[in-house]
């Protein structure tokens, strides 16, 4: 197992579009005090269908960023509100000072709603935050 990650969050924060329609996007955030450089970021969904109980699973998304200064957000990718119902996997991996650093952050199932968010240090927007 590698280093512990700590103070990276990953939050989903709903915005307007440039056609002024309502879109949830995701950022990575970095509250540490050094670099993030090479950050890979994977994105899945996955769970079940509530009306036939199927099984379903998104296709899975790849993001890189170069660096992510201290205290600085970077948007990752929008998410589409009818994936609020599916548990929304990220796995951020990063280097700081030649060390690999990663770690997996998931969104249950229904808590990315309106009734949760709270105010984002650094983006000062109201969304869903996991650190």
């Amino acid at each position: 197992m590698g280093p512990k990650v700590e103070n990276v969050a990953v939050a989903v924060i709903p915005e307007f579009d440039e056609d002024g329609n309502l879109q949830h996007y995701v950022y990575l955030i970095n509250f540490r005090d050094d670099i993030m450089e090479g950050i890979i970021i994977t994105s899945v969904g996955y769970g079940q269908n509530a009306n036939t109980g199927e099984k379903v699973k998104t296709s899975t998304l790849r993001h890189s960023l170069e660096v992510l200064l201290p205290l600085e957000a970077a948007k990752i990718e929008p998410i589409m509100d009818d994936l609020f119902g599916l548990s929304n996997e990220y796995w951020v991996s990063f280097w700081v000072n030649e060390v690999m650093y990663d770690k997996k952050f998931v969104f249950l199932p229904e808590t990315i709603h309106e009734k949760n968010f709270k105010l984002i240090p650094h983006i000062n927007k109201k969304g869903l935050m996991i650190k």
